[in-house]
């Protein structure tokens, strides 16, 4: 079935599907009333796939209405690569290029890793004890926030201990590498040893 303009009731040839808040809008205009409007006239089928995805992200991310065909072209301040080349070479050309494209990188990186920002699997040995410290802490704050978010206070409160005593340790060691004593697991009173 053929759209209609929805101001004079002739065949529609720009359509807009505008979602602002949860709220669907959909606007069908001829080519008189498209033109009066601003819309752009150059037929969607030759706008570069780049701008059509920029466009895409910026009206999810924002939740405003983005014309198709009006993204600004990027280009590196360094070496002059444009986002239009990088989508096409998938190459960036230089360092400056992960400063200057840093908008467009983001969500592309969260896609590829499937929404992972930061490195979470084994780091090796000779990494240093520094980072290995900073990886438990994130672990421990990320199981505190998990017992808090259960409402599991009691396991919340013996992980929160333990991340003060890897902090504690962390703070009197500095970047030494040397680790400090290790924090104890909280005893259980009726078992009757100390061990």
């Amino acid at each position: 079935m053929k759209r209609k303009c929805d101001q004079c009731g002739r065949p529609a040839t720009h359509h807009a599907v505008d979602i602002v808040k949860g709220v669907k809008t959909e606007t069908h205009l001829c080519d008189v009333h498209a033109a009066e409007a601003g819309l752009d006239q150059t037929p969607a089928a030759h706008t570069p796939i780049d701008e059509l995805l920029t466009s895409f992200v910026k009206v999810h991310s924002t939740g405003e209405t983005a014309t198709i065909g009006k993204a600004p072209t990027r280009v590196c301040s360094s070496c002059g690569l444009t986002f239009s080349e990088f989508r096409e070479k998938s190459l960036l050309g230089c360092p400056t290029c992960y400063a200057d494209f840093e908008a467009q990188l983001g969500p592309l990186l969260e896609r590829a890793h499937e929404g992972g920002t930061h490195h979470v699997g084994k780091t090796p040995r000779r990494a240093g004890g520094a980072e290995q410290r900073q990886l438990r802490l994130a672990r421990l704050q990320r199981r505190l926030d998990e017992a808090l978010e259960a409402e599991d206070y009691e396991s919340a409160a013996e992980i929160r201990d333990e991340l003060e005593g890897v902090a504690s340790a962390s703070d009197s060691t500095g970047s030494s590498g040397a680790t400090g004593p290790k924090p104890q697991a909280a005893s259980d009173p009726s078992s009757g040893s100390g061990e």
